[in-house]
């Protein structure tokens, strides 16, 4: 039987195949795929150590010396004299990610994108009538590493949150497999800080009533963790029993199209904050061109640091697919809230408000501007 969405979106969550795929230190590792002399030596990708630039990425030599994404590259340079810093230059790291999509691509069309370097891919039912997800897992692995010359490591299991938190935990170039049977035992001894969405404030907040494993975790009440952090409680209690329903969503599902990001540390610096909804309005803008869409709304997420997150949304009247003015509504929106004041975890912009497709759009003024990098 081959690939079928209807199919796949009536599986039930327990008999899901998910994979989550994370490329291993992206940026840093084309670089040194493509400049042979970087290969073996400490990689930062990112700005300018004089401004206020910061790491996009570390390769994994720099890594053992302390350098983090995200990092002022000041700091970086400071922990690793002898890193080499590489401008980065996105345009190449999108046309690697669209070669890696094509490869997933050749086995499900189930794929979730997340980031340039991540993706979640159901392939319950897969193109090659493959029963095991982590044979599919270990194909792609392996296809990706013979014609891209990049690593990547691999979580399979029956939901997405499981397979996000299995890829991480053997990189670089890692496979972990979580069968249905193994879940509690799978997730018993791990830190809470693993499941997404925990940061600092949540993990205080565990450990002042004894909670620092996720076995921990789900031996607590819904009750318990609600009175203790609030609405996310319920949720942090499913998933510590390893429950999560929500099904790989394919951009033709989506009435938004939209990116984020989350960050290693919280940010506080307002222009590092501008530089990433640069980002992400270029990727959403090269979606929306891709399948020849325009949206006329607008929206920004932030999740702050204490993990509460708001939308603001923008509407008007013209139609945007280009990276510019999705980037200036963007901005303003980011002007209303409070990230300046209480720094941020995550930023993401979307957007939506896409037309009747049998009515004639009113083109985008800014169509065809390209951002110059």
């Amino acid at each position: 039987m081959n690939a079928a969405a209807p199919e796949a979106d009536v599986t039930t969550a327990k008999h899901r195949k998910i994979i989550h795929i994370d490329m291993d230190a992206f940026y840093a590792s084309v670089e040194q795929r493509d400049t042979p002399s970087l290969r073996g030596r400490p990689v930062v990708v990112g700005g300018d150590p004089q401004g206020r630039g910061v790491v996009a990425a570390a390769s994994y030599e720099a890594r053992a010396l302390g350098v983090r994404s995200a990092l002022p590259m000041r700091t970086a340079l400071r922990l690793c004299p002898q890193a080499v810093r590489v401008s980065p230059n996105f345009s190449k790291y999108r046309e690697v990610s669209l070669q890696i999509h094509q490869i997933f691509h050749q086995y499900t069309d189930l794929v979730e994108p997340l980031a340039l370097d991540e993706a979640y891919l159901d392939v319950t039912y897969n193109k090659a009538d493959i029963p095991f997800g982590h044979r599919v897992a270990r194909m792609i692995k392996a296809q990706i590493r013979s014609e891209l010359q990049l690593t990547a490591s691999a979580g399979v299991a029956p939901n997405k949150f499981l397979a996000k938190i299995a890829s991480a935990l053997r990189k670089p170039d890692g496979l972990v497999v979580v069968m249905p049977h193994q879940v509690t035992e799978f997730l018993a001894d791990l830190p809470v800080e693993v499941i997404p969405g925990v940061g600092k404030v949540t993990r205080e907040q565990l450990r002042e009533i004894s909670i620092n494993t996720i076995g921990q975790l789900a031996a607590s009440t819904p009750t318990q963790l609600i009175e203790l952090v609030g609405r996310r409680g319920s949720e942090l209690w499913q998933r510590a029993q390893g429950l999560d329903d929500s099904p790989v969503q394919t951009e033709r599902d989506q009435k938004q199209l939209s990116a984020e990001t989350t960050f290693v540390d919280d940010v506080h610096d307002v222009p590092h904050m501008q530089r990433t909804l640069e980002k992400l309005s270029q990727d959403v803008a090269e979606r929306l061109q891709r399948r020849q869409l325009r949206g006329r709304v607008v929206t920004i997420k932030v999740r702050y640091p204490d993990f509460e997150t708001i939308t603001r949304s923008q509407s008007q009247g013209l139609y945007l697919d280009a990276q510019s003015p999705i980037e200036q509504l963007a901005r303003k929106l980011l002007e209303r809230t409070l990230a300046a004041e209480r720094g941020v975890r995550l930023l993401g912009v979307g957007v939506s408000g896409f037309p009747d497709m049998h009515r004639e759009v009113q083109l985008d003024l800014f169509g065809g501007m390209g951002v110059v990098r």
